[in-house]
């Protein structure tokens, strides 16, 4: 075999993430679909001890944003598809998985770009607060980077089938759930924000954006249990519950 026709060399790459991210999204179904269209959701990135040295995080309360590199963990294990069904094609429409942003990826690597919020350091604890999150509670990290805007946002760049920012939907608390609100709302200061926002991407499958039916939907955030239901395009929160309980209002 000739120098010219060698095979390139296959390296293997080991990779300990910096810790974990904890956020609101308990499950997969209802994460926003891209960083920032929630900026309700915060998320607290908790380093292991033996990257708990603040000198780490020394100077990145200068930038507004951060890169955040994680690995897909729920789906690596499921394996990689060349081919991918976007959402934003309605879920019908295959495309190769290196021109999405789909989860079932070669080597299961995902970035987002998030808000920066505050460090926190307590007890050896080593921890970086962030907002706009869009990633599974217990996702590991397995870096970060301070966004640049000159050398990260490029003028006239385009951004093929997903190039225009997707639609929203009104979001309504029905009258008999604004006690539980109230109440959860002393846990969850957030709460009200991020049930809007996060209805109001619609993380119906796709292939229901367009469905009318006036059928009931649940997802979890944090630890409670969140009924809506769909009539006319606008949501209707029916029930804002703890897991453990699983009832109606």
């Amino acid at each position: 075999m000739t120098k010219s026709s060698a095979m390139p060399e296959q390296h293997e790459i080991n990779l300990h993430p910096l810790g974990v991210i904890h956020t609101p999204y308990r499950q997969k179904f209802a994460i926003p679909r891209q960083p920032n269209l929630v900026d309700a959701a915060l998320g607290e990135i908790v380093f292991d001890k033996e990257f708990s040295d603040p000198n780490m995080l020394r100077g990145i309360e200068q930038f507004s944003h951060l890169w955040l590199l994680f690995q897909f963990h729920k789906t690596v294990e499921q394996g990689w598809s060349p081919m991918v069904r976007p959402p934003r094609l309605g879920g019908n429409k295959k495309q190769g998985v290196l021109a999405t942003r789909s989860t079932f990826r070669p080597n299961g690597i995902g970035m987002s770009v998030v808000k920066y919020d505050s460090i926190q350091h307590k007890n050896g604890r080593l921890s970086l607060l962030v907002k706009g999150v869009d990633l599974l509670d217990g996702t590991p990290i397995i870096d970060i980077k301070p966004y640049v805007p000159w050398a990260d946002s490029i003028p006239g760049a385009t951004g093929g089938f997903a190039d225009e920012p997707p639609s929203t939907m009104p979001v309504y608390f029905e009258t008999q759930c604004a006690n539980q609100l109230k109440h959860w709302q002393n846990l969850y200061p957030q709460l009200t924000a991020l049930i809007k926002q996060v209805l109001a991407q619609d993380p119906r499958p796709a292939y229901k954006a367009k469905q009318d039916s006036d059928e009931e939907y649940g997802m979890s955030l944090f630890d409670l249990n969140i009924r809506w239901r769909v009539n006319q395009r606008a949501n209707y929160v029916t029930s804002i519950i703890h897991n453990a309980q699983r009832k109606d209002c």
